[in-house]
């Protein structure tokens, strides 16, 4: 008997849970197709010229202070 209950409670839970969700996507601002563009190059062009900073710190500075204190 408890058993059947606890069911009932739990797809009532459920329920409103995935009501709450959709209430709450009808709030969200979506961007426009030229916005999404705009913020995808964005964050691609930053990830390379952060990975470029990376690559030349590595290269140029950590590498050869790691070799000269391992005594390479």
């Amino acid at each position: 008997m408890a058993d059947s209950k606890n069911k009932v409670k739990f797809l009532k839970r459920g329920a409103t849970f995935f009501k709450e969700i959709r209430s709450e996507l009808k709030k969200v601002i979506w961007p426009s197709k030229s916005q999404l563009i705009n913020n995808t190059l964005t964050v691609i062009a930053f990830c390379i010229v952060v990975g470029a900073i990376i690559w030349i710190a590595d290269n140029l500075v950590f590498g050869p202070l790691f070799g000269f204190i391992a005594g390479r």
